[in-house]
């Protein structure tokens, strides 16, 4: 079985797994796990405000998955990007509430800019570290996630100015402008009043260039051979040291972009954090699910958006709980994990078969 047959089939088997699974979970508690998947496509499809959110969704989990990616393919395990979303986020905020006049045109590229900045600064941390110490960017990644999740929160509470802060919670800021928010009139006329906004455009654009510097230039060759080989690498007069730290740096960019779409699409405000961002760890798993590969991810954030999106649905209509999606998704983790034993289930199936159809072959020449 060729190696592209083999990337196509794997994640197909781990997402039919994983709904088999569900499937199964639901008939244990005594639900139709028929009607339960009728309600979460329907909430996530049927109607034009649903599909609205669902493209929604997709927008941040491209941009996060696209950072895993690149780090992946540079050999680095990169779990940060909830961290450099964050920080995305807070910094491009801070910058539209703080200058609010500025125009739309100018506005936009500009918050965008300086998610990228923020974003590749804290990729650049981890990625310096790996490259000159040999520390681990794991470990490194998931302290600097917890890092800046309290320095956003202290930002908010000692450092923004209090004209930007809502006067009714010392934890959110002001909502910004019609100048700043990704949201169109058109848009959520298109999707009956949807939180779809221009983020999906910004992600679907930044897949594009991502799939091109992997197809088509000198740096994505670089990327690769590194994370294939470094040292063979090296003998090639290919830098292992400056690669690394400059995919964390554009992996951090492109996580803080998936925080500005995050911040400026859905919520329109910054609000200080409990916990590290669920788009970080959701992209991680889209990134897994499509084989770090831009048109698989592309499909597996559809995927995982389509079950987040329509997971009210099934408790909403059948009250079916919400976490039977949640065993899906993790299901599908799991499958995705462990695809190195359907790998090799794959071709033993096929030799198998084979075996078989010969021995009959043989019976009738005999």
């Amino acid at each position: 079985m060729s190696t592209n047959t083999k990337k196509i089939l794997v994640p197909i088997i781990a997402v039919i797994a994983g709904f088999v699974l569900g499937a199964i979970v639901m008939l244990a508690f005594g639900f139709n796990p028929i009607y339960g998947y009728e309600d979460l496509f329907i909430s996530a499809l049927g109607t034009p405000r649903a599909i609205g959110e669902t493209l929604q969704t997709a927008g941040p989990l491209i941009l996060t998955a696209l950072a895993f990616a690149i780090s992946m393919k540079a050999g680095l395990f990169n779990i940060g990007m909830s961290g450099q979303a964050l920080a995305g986020w807070v910094t491009s905020m801070w910058f539209a509430l703080s200058f609010p006049d500025i125009p739309r045109l100018l506005m936009i590229p500009l918050v965008i800019i300086i998610g990228m900045i923020a974003g590749g600064l804290m990729g650049f941390i981890p990625g310096i570290l790996r490259a000159m110490l040999g520390t681990s960017e794991v470990i490194v990644t998931i302290m600097l996630n917890y890092i800046i999740l309290f320095f956003s929160t202290f930002m908010i509470h000692s450092m923004f100015q209090k004209s930007i802060l809502n006067p009714t919670s010392s934890d959110q800021t002001m909502q910004v402008g019609s100048n700043a928010s990704f949201r169109t009139e058109w848009l959520g006329a298109l999707t009956d009043n949807s939180t779809l906004n221009i983020g999906i455009f910004i992600a679907i654009i930044v897949l594009i260039i991502v799939a091109v510097i992997f197809s088509k230039t000198s740096l994505g060759f670089e990327i690769k051979a590194v994370g294939l080989n470094p040292d063979a690498s090296e003998y090639a007069g290919i830098s292992s040291k400056s690669t690394i730290i400059n995919s964390m740096i554009i992996a951090g960019a492109i996580a803080g972009i998936g925080g500005v779409v995050y911040g400026f699409g859905y919520f329109q405000n910054f609000v200080a954090q409990g916990t590290t961002l669920d788009i970080g760890f959701n992209g991680m798993a889209v990134a897994l699910l499509g084989e770090n590969n831009p048109v698989g991810i592309l499909f597996a954030a559809l995927l995982f958006s389509i079950l987040q999106t329509g997971a009210s649905g099934m408790n909403n209509i059948d009250q079916i709980p919400t976490q039977i999606v949640q065993i899906v998704s993790a299901s599908i983790i799991f499958f995705i994990a462990i695809k190195f034993v359907i790998e090799y289930l794959l071709p033993k199936a096929r030799e198998k078969k084979a075996k078989e159809v010969k021995q009959m072959k043989d019976k009738e020449v005999a």
